[in-house]
């Protein structure tokens, strides 16, 4: 199948038609208005918010966070899509199993599948951020026919992450986070006070994410790297390809320092269908939440034009 590839620069969209001038809703504070509940996975509970009702779309954070990132899109997207943002296992108020293997990729992918289940739906659109990025792909490639479209915010297909590791000095140098990350105790040098700081100007904001880390596990949280982030020394993944089937909206903050751009080359080649590749300057790893109302508007517009087609 031929692929057609939309790279989109800022503010500036070149080779696809929007439908129609949609402005975003102000994200607004949804803390008290959405819906909890809680999905079984495999005997693991999985806490997620829900709010709206139409299309399921389930949300999925990274690190270190959890369902409240997406507090803007959920404010915008919930007039038509019924959006599900989860808390991954070991965040806030998902259960925190104990030892690395329980959160493997594998695992972290059944969760979002047991998440669709749960409500009663066999489809959905799946959008991840970091850590959620990576479990999104993998949702995407493990259950093909329960993924309708895929939306990824600063994380590289997992290819193009192994491939920079192997080839690229400077995605070596910066990727030294995580290898401190994958070391035994790591866990030990972190708190809830030293992650909010992030949140530091915003006191609203600070106090639920405070909250939030405090209910969390910070091993846990460092087993996704230690579970499924490569180790020295890096090697390309040269495993047949299992190629993503739905449509991508890929967006990537051209400042983020963790994982940089150079990882999005080639993308199209792990890809059955189109991919539209976001690419925004003067953004970095949070571009979910520093260009929110862009990035809202482009899912809105995007996802339109899938559902047309």
């Amino acid at each position: 199948m031929r692929h057609a590839v939309t790279v989109v620069v800022g503010l500036f969209l070149v080779g696809v038609a929007l439908v129609g001038p949609v402005a975003a809703q102000p994200g607004g504070d949804l803390f008290d208005r959405v819906e909890h509940g809680f999905a079984d996975s495999d005997g693991v509970r999985i806490h997620y918010a829900t709010l709206g009702s139409g299309p399921l779309m389930v949300l999925i954070h990274g690190f270190p966070d959890f369902w409240y990132l997406w507090r803007h899109q959920m404010a915008t997207l919930s007039v038509d899509y019924q959006v599900v943002a989860i808390d991954q296992r070991g965040y806030n108020q998902s259960d925190k199993p104990r030892g690395v293997d329980q959160y493997d990729i594998t695992l972290l992918a059944t969760d979002v599948a047991a998440v669709v289940s749960h409500l009663g739906r066999d489809r959905a659109t799946i959008v991840g951020h970091d850590w959620g990025g990576f479990v999104a792909w993998q949702v995407a490639m493990t259950y093909p026919e329960l993924t309708d479209n895929l939306i990824i915010f600063n994380l590289p297909h997992p290819r193009g992450l192994r491939r920079e590791l192997a080839t690229n000095q400077q995605q070596k140098l910066n990727s030294a986070y995580a290898r401190r990350f994958q070391q035994e105790g790591a866990h030990l040098t972190m708190s809830a006070e030293q992650l909010a700081q992030r949140h530091s100007d915003n006191p609203v904001l600070h106090a639920r994410y405070l909250d939030a880390y405090r209910r969390s596990d910070f091993e846990a949280m460092l087993n996704y790297y230690k579970a499924n982030y490569p180790a020295p020394p890096y090697l390309e993944d040269t495993t047949p390809v299992v190629k993503v089937q739905p449509p991508v909206l890929q967006f990537h903050g051209l400042d983020d320092t963790a994982l940089l751009h150079d990882m999005l080359n080639g993308s199209w080649e792990w890809l059955e269908q189109d991919l539209t590749l976001v690419t925004i300057p003067d953004a970095g790893h949070w571009a979910v939440t520093e260009r929110a109302p862009f990035v809202t508007d482009m899912m809105r517009s995007w996802l339109a034009l899938q559902a047309s087609r």
